[in-house]
C-alpha cells in the first residue's frame, strides 16, 4: 500500500506544481466556485499588505479570515504553496454482533487495510459507477480499484492551485476526526474549537465527537446517567475554554475585537453576494430588504437543524454520524467552495460495504458531473456573452446542490438498511415462506 500512495502524492504534487507555474492559476483563482470572499487568496494578500502598513486587515470590508490565518501567512508567505499540499485522514469502523446469515456484509481487516489507500484515491463518487455491480463478493472491489485520487480530485486541486484557504479549515477538521478517533477528548475539543473558531459551521460536530468519545470510555448515552453528563461538562468545558483562549489570543495579536463582526458577523449575516455554489446569494438579491433578516436566520438554521434528530438516529454510529454532518455543512454554509465538498467526498470510500446499497448512484454521478461542467460554461454566457442571465447559472447551482443532498440520502440509506440486514438477518421471509422486500419509510 506505501508505493501506490507515495506514486499519487507525488502524482498530486507534481500537478499542483505546474498549474501554479501555468496561465491556468489565475483563470482557477477567479473562479467563484472555487474562492469565495472568506477565502480568497487575494483578499488574504489584500490583509497582508494593510498589515504590513500598520493598518487594521479588518478596517476596510475586504478581509474576513481570522486573526491567527493573517499572521500565520504573515510569518510564512514566502512558503505559503506548501502549506496547501497535504491532509491526513484516517476513520475507524468498529462492528457489533450480527444476524448469522450476515458475514457477507461484515468488513475483513484486509478491507480495513486498503482504506486509508482508497481515502487517497478517492476523487468523489463520479466516476466509480461500476464498482457498486462489481461487489459480490467481499475482495472484488479490492480487484477493481476505479478510484481517483483524492490528492487529484478535481475540486482539490482547484482549491490547491487557487491557494484558497478553505484547505487549511478542512486540515483542521481532519486533525479534529483523527483526534476524536485516537479517543483524545482534549486534543478533539482544540482541533473542534480551531474549526469553529474559523467558520462557525463546525460547532455542530460536537454532537459526533462527544458520542464517540462516550462509546470509547464505555459510557451509555443516558440522561439520568451522572457519567454521562460528568463527561459532556467535561468535553464541552475543553471546547469552551480552548475556543476563548483562541478568541482572546486573536484580541492580543491584533488589540482589537474588530475581527468578531468581520469574520463572524460577515458569515451570518450574508452581506456580500457574490454568486457561488451556495444556495444564499441568489435568494437575497431577490429579496426585498424588510423580509431579509428573517430568511437568512432560517437559511443558516439548517445547518444546526438536522444535528438533533441525527444525534437520536446515529447515537450508536457517531462516525457516520460526523461524515453526515460535515456534508449538511459544505452544502448550507453561506459560503461555500468546491474545496469543502472535497472533504466530505474524500471519506465516502469509508462506507465502500454500503456500495450494494445505494439505489441512485448512476443518476446522482451524472448530475455532479453535468454540473460541474456547466458551471463555467454559464458562467461565461451570464457575465460574457450575455446570452443568460443570472436565472441560469442559479438554476445549475440549484440541480448541483440537489444532486448533493441527494447523494447523503442515499447513503444514509443505504447505511440503515444494511444495519437492519445486519440485525434481522440478509434473507427476510414472510410469515408463509416467501421472500419479503424491505421499504424503509
Amino acid at each position: 500500500m506505501a508505493a501506490p500512495l507515495v506514486l499519487v502524492i507525488l502524482v498530486a504534487v507534481t500537478v499542483r506544481a505546474v498549474l501554479y507555474r501555468s496561465s491556468l492559476a489565475a483563470f482557477i483563482s477567479e473562479r467563484v466556485e472555487v474562492a469565495s470572499p472568506l477565502n480568497a487568496w487575494k483578499r488574504v494578500v489584500e490583509g497582508l499588505a494593510l498589515l504590513d502598513l500598520g493598518v487594521s486587515p479588518y478596517s476596510g470590508a475586504i478581509f474576513h479570515e481570522t486573526p491567527l490565518i493573517i499572521y500565520l501567512f504573515h510569518f510564512l508567505i514566502e512558503y505559503a504553496e506548501l502549506v496547501f499540499m497535504f491532509k491526513k485522514q484516517k476513520l475507524l469502523i468498529e462492528l457489533d454482533k450480527y444476524a448469522p446469515d450476515v458475514a457477507e456484509l461484515i468488513r475483513t481487516p484486509m478491507e480495513m487495510h486498503y482504506i486509508p489507500l482508497k481515502v487517497a484515491l478517492f476523487v468523489n463518487l463520479l466516476l466509480h459507477i461500476h464498482v457498486s455491480s462489481a461487489l459480490n463478493t467481499q475482495f472484488e472491489s479490492e480487484k477493481q480499484k476505479f478510484f481517483q485520487s483524492y490528492l487529484l480530485n478535481p475540486y482539490t486541486v482547484m482549491s490547491c492551485v487557487a491557494k484558497s484557504t478553505c484547505t487549511i479549515n478542512n486540515t483542521v477538521i481532519a486533525f479534529f476526526i483523527l483526534a476524536t478517533i485516537k479517543g483524545s477528548a482534549f486534543l478533539s475539543a482544540v482541533f473542534l474549537a480551531l474549526a469553529t473558531y474559523q467558520s462557525l459551521y463546525p460547532l455542530t460536530l460536537f454532537a459526533p465527537a462527544l458520542l464517540y468519545l462516550l462509546q470509547r470510555q464505555f459510557i451509555p448515552v443516558k440522561l439520568k446517567s451522572k457519567s454521562f453528563w460528568l463527561y459532556t461538562m467535561q468535553y464541552a468545558a475543553l471546547y469552551l475554554c480552548s475556543l476563548v483562549v483562541i478568541i482572546c489570543l486573536s484580541f492580543f495579536l491584533l488589540n482589537s475585537w474588530d475581527f468578531i463582526p468581520s469574520v463572524y458577523g460577515f458569515i451570518l449575516s450574508v452581506p456580500d453576494l457574490t454568486p457561488n455554489i451556495g444556495l444564499f446569494w441568489y435568494f437575497f438579491a431577490e429579496m426585498f430588504e424588510h423580509f431579509s433578516l428573517f430568511f437568512v436566520c432560517v437559511f443558516q438554521i439548517n445547518v444546526f437543524f438536522y444535528t438533533i434528530p441525527l444525534a437520536v438516529k446515529l447515537k450508536e454510529h457517531p462516525v457516520f454520524f460526523m461524515f453526515v454532518q460535515i456534508a449538511i455543512i459544505s452544502i448550507f454554509k453561506s459560503y461555500p467552495t468546491v474545496g469543502d465538498i472535497a472533504l466530505y467526498m474524500a471519506f465516502l470510500p469509508v462506507w465502500s460495504h454500503l456500495y450494494r446499497f445505494l439505489r441512485n448512484i448512476f443518476i446522482l454521478s451524472c448530475v455532479l458531473i453535468v454540473c460541474s461542467l456547466l458551471f463555467p460554461v454559464l458562467w461565461h454566457l451570464w457575465i460574457y456573452a450575455g446570452s443568460a442571465n443570472s436565472n441560469f447559472y442559479y438554476a445549475i447551482t440549484l440541480t448541483f446542490n440537489i444532486g448533493q443532498i441527494l447523494l447523503v440520502s442515499d447513503y444514509f440509506y443505504a447505511f440503515l438498511r444494511r444495519e437492519y440486514y445486519l440485525t434481522h438477518g440478509l434473507y427476510l421471509t414472510r410469515q408463509d415462506g416467501t421472500e419479503a422486500m424491505l421499504v424503509l419509510k
